[in-house]
């Protein structure tokens, strides 16, 4: 009987102490995973100027607050940017057609995607100016809205 007595003491103290080691690393885990994630965003924070202090300067200054990511702000210039390219070469292929009339076809460019719109002697000349627009780099898409307006004379 005291030989049970003793056993199930052991058995207890072990499990415990046991269980109270696991409690305690599991609790030092999330105290560390806690404190990383606080660090985390404290730097951005920092680096978007959002800190207390700065949002507080900022409306003491301007009476508002407005922050945009460089990284959205400079990907939209560089999309302008490349649909002003696309836009310029697809107007410089239409200028040296003799059979097509630059004047007539208006071309707009927005994400890469090009919508053709205006006049063209025939359906062959629609065919050509979406090969044309096809064949400029950054071309992602061609919508035309090109109408046949045969020519008088």
């Amino acid at each position: 009987m005291v030989g049970l007595a003793l056993g199930g003491a052991a058995v207890w103290y072990y499990g415990s102490n046991r269980s109270k080691s696991q409690m305690e690393s599991a609790a030092n885990r999330v105290e560390n995973a806690a404190r990383s994630a606080g660090g985390a965003i404290e730097e951005k924070l920092k680096a978007l100027d959002l800190r207390p202090q700065d949002v507080k300067d900022e409306l003491a200054r301007t009476g508002q607050v407005v922050r945009r990511k460089a990284r959205e702000a400079g990907q939209a210039i560089s999309d302008a940017t490349a649909d002003a390219r696309i836009t310029a070469a697809i107007k410089g292929k239409l200028i040296t057609s003799p059979d097509l009339s630059v004047l007539s076809i208006s071309v707009n460019t927005t994400g890469g995607i090009v919508t053709l719109s205006g006049t063209v002697p025939t359906t062959d000349a629609i065919s050509k100016v979406m090969l044309l627009t096809m064949e400029v780099d950054g071309v992602k898409e061609v919508i035309s809205t090109l109408q046949v307006k045969p020519k008088t004379g």
